[in-house]
């Protein structure tokens, strides 16, 4: 039986007030959990973005640091009146020896007043339950490592190489002198203008030593839980790979391709693996390929925009080549399309 809101007890707080034990309305506004653990992810100046309240019974909200929530008002009640599903430690409900292939599962569970005014439970949603802890690090083993080049130098000396055999090319000397002030592998804004450097260099100066030379100082780095960062160093294993393939280094390719999918491997519930899997093999079947932006770009006759666009796309699809296609784009149709975008951002 769903209970309209405004029959339950909530108060309004802010976002970043939240704290372990508090009885959250989900965003469906008809059922409530209570939080676990709450994280908070900075934005590159340092301050607070995103709220992650990690769910008793498993399952992650994440929530703008500068969102106001609806929290349920404690309600004490004696022990005589709690429902079995109550007393389960940590919200969980009473395990009845019952699974399914996938495994146990832990429930959510929904809390609404009941007849005499007293809390009770029921189970709500069911939902995979989360590994204990943060992820671990997924780091490259030697073989890997081997195929892929020592840089010489410092990182920086790299980046220093690549930007003085383009001492007229104004994007690399912005975000080259950047990267030689000092490079953070923790800092996002700083593996994105790496990458971003990369791609600089291979796609607008065709020049795919100094591209991989940057590339390589992203692609070595462990995938550490964080898909902030990961986006940039997600987006240097694809250019890598792309480019050795055009160079006929298959062997060197697969292995950025292997990088590339490491986080995949990470997840140790099967019920949630396999759901995670539905879910990406979704995204890589329907991609989000830019094509609104880029016609209307043309229709407004924005040239500027339909190249930024352009590269969107352009690294869309160099993602998906590096996964080795989608049930809906194949090997050969994305190097068509590759081919085309990258002529058409150089032209």
């Amino acid at each position: 039986m769903t209970h309209p809101t405004a029959s339950l007890n909530y108060s309004e707080r802010p976002a970043g007030s939240l704290r372990t034990g508090d009885l959250l309305l989900l965003p469906d506004a008809t059922r409530a959990a209570e939080i676990r653990r709450v994280d908070v992810d900075n934005d590159d100046f340092g301050a607070p973005a995103i709220i992650r309240a990690t769910l008793t019974g498993g399952g992650v909200l994440r929530i703008a640091a500068g969102s106001v929530v609806r929290v349920r008002d404690a309600e004490p009640e004696s022990p005589a009146e709690a429902s079995p599903a109550e007393t389960a430690p940590d919200g969980v409900a009473p395990d009845d020896g019952r699974e399914d292939d996938g495994g146990p599962e832990l429930q959510l569970i929904q809390h609404v007043p009941g007849e005499d005014g007293s809390a009770t439970a029921a189970p709500a949603v069911v939902v995979p339950p989360l590994p204990v802890g943060p992820p671990v690090a997924s780091g490259p083993s030697e073989a890997d490592l081997a195929l892929i080049p020592v840089p010489e130098g410092t990182p920086e000396s790299v980046v220093e190489a690549a930007a003085e055999a383009h001492p007229d090319a104004l994007g690399v000397l912005l975000l080259s002198d950047r990267l030689t002030k000092g490079i953070n592998t923790k800092s996002g804004s700083c593996l994105k203008d790496l990458s971003d450097l990369a791609h600089e260099l291979f796609v607008v100066l065709k020049d795919a030593d100094n591209a991989l030379a940057v590339a390589d100082l992203l692609n070595v780095l462990p995938f550490d839980g964080n898909p902030g960062r990961w986006s940039s160093v997600e987006a240097s294993l694809a250019l890598a790979s792309f480019i050795c393939r055009q160079r006929g280094e298959d062997a060197r390719a697969a292995v950025y391709e292997k990088f590339l999918r490491a986080p995949e491997a990470m997840e140790t519930d099967a019920f949630k693996a396999r759901i995670n899997a539905k879910v990406r093999q979704r995204s890589l079947n329907e991609p989000n390929l830019y094509d609104k932006e880029i016609f209307r770009a043309i229709d407004n006759s924005n040239p500027d925009a339909e190249r930024e666009w352009r590269l969107l796309r352009l690294e869309a699809l160099l993602f998906l080549r590096a996964h080795g296609g989608s049930q809906t784009l194949g090997g050969p149709e994305l190097e068509r399309r590759i081919g085309n975008e990258l002529e058409s951002v150089r032209g």
